[in-house]
């Protein structure tokens, strides 16, 4: 869909294709037919690594965050700063906090992430994705399980990723 959001738009029937583009997106399946232009360009979606890549990243209403994580830890889970091996938590840390920033959480980088509500954890995925410069963000159902204070805040946040060009 172009143009701007709407708060309560629709983006298609039950039935539609938008979970089946989803996994075309992230590269879990492979398309039929057609094509997929990204910035103008035919691209092919190998995997999700690929995805990754071109710096697409979805949300799914089930999120996958670790509950028994800390803040930080899910963010940069499988993606450390490192060298030699060795994870540089203070980089991690320093990083999380300005990312935290972004989405406009102020919670420490150690705070366990079962200890926050789901819109918070919402905005943490955000945070993770924009740790792996994203520039194709795709919220499945984002505000579903939000109350109107938080699905407010993070269509806020959407506006102003979108407007960032994301």
């Amino acid at each position: 869909k172009t143009g701007p959001m709407s708060r309560g738009s629709s983006f298609g029937e039950n039935g539609a294709g938008k979970s089946t583009l989803m996994k075309i997106l992230s590269g879990i399946y492979q398309p039929d037919s057609g094509t997929i232009e990204i910035s103008g360009s035919q691209t092919a979606i190998s995997g999700p690594r690929a995805a990754q890549a071109l710096g697409i990243s979805i949300i799914h209403q089930e999120l996958a965050l670790v509950p028994l994580l800390s803040i930080a830890e899910n963010i940069f889970l499988g993606h450390e700063p490192a060298k030699f091996g060795v994870i540089n938590w203070f980089e991690a840390f320093s990083r999380t906090v300005d990312l935290l920033k972004k989405v406009g959480l102020k919670e420490h980088p150690n705070t366990l992430v079962t200890t926050i509500g789901t819109g918070k954890q919402q905005l943490v995925e955000i945070a993770k994705a924009l740790n792996k410069r994203v520039k194709l963000l795709i919220l499945d159902e984002p505000t579903a399980s939000l109350n109107e204070p938080d699905s407010n805040a993070l269509l806020a946040l959407l506006e102003e990723l979108k407007a960032q060009g994301i």
